[in-house]
């Protein structure tokens, strides 16, 4: 099994919850040259009116000043991986099974399937955590007989 893990950065702000709440966030970004590869979005239960936004990468001055003016910003609290590889029946079980055998709990967890991969983006609460979980992650793609993990950044 062949797992390609990154540490990413995550912005995060809150936002709208009304037509076009999200929809502002994004082009904004998108005015500014930036190219989001995963954007989450969810209502706020505990704020009436209010959502949440994720969005990753933010790369560049101006997409990140866009973003602050969005009203989005680095997630200091939250350390994310991006994990993504070749899709296998029973391949999330075996990906969560590892982290939770490191004694790692994940904070968030949003992921889909293209064709005949999969991309899947992991939220911790601390560095460390994240840090862990990559070598669980490692150590899982090298026990796998088809291949190995590749560990990046």
């Amino acid at each position: 099994m062949s797992l390609t893990v990154t540490k990413v950065d995550v912005w995060a702000g809150q936002i709208e919850d009304k037509p076009g709440g999200l929809a502002t966030v994004l082009g904004a970004i998108s005015g500014a040259g930036g190219n989001l590869e995963c954007v989450i979005a969810r209502r706020d239960p505990t704020k009436p009116g209010a959502g949440v936004a994720f969005a990753t990468p933010v790369k560049g001055a101006g997409v990140r000043k866009a973003a602050k003016a969005a009203g989005l910003a680095p997630a200091a609290n939250i350390a994310t991986l991006k994990v993504e590889g070749d899709d296998a029946a029973g391949l999330g079980h075996r990906i969560m099974s590892a982290i939770a055998g490191a004694g790692v709990n994940v904070r968030g967890a949003s992921g889909a399937v293209i064709g005949r991969k999969f991309v899947v983006y992991l939220g911790f609460d601390v560095p460390a955590d994240a840090t862990k979980a990559a070598r669980a992650l490692k150590a899982l793609g090298a026990a796998g007989k088809s291949g190995k993990l590749k560990a990046s950044r």
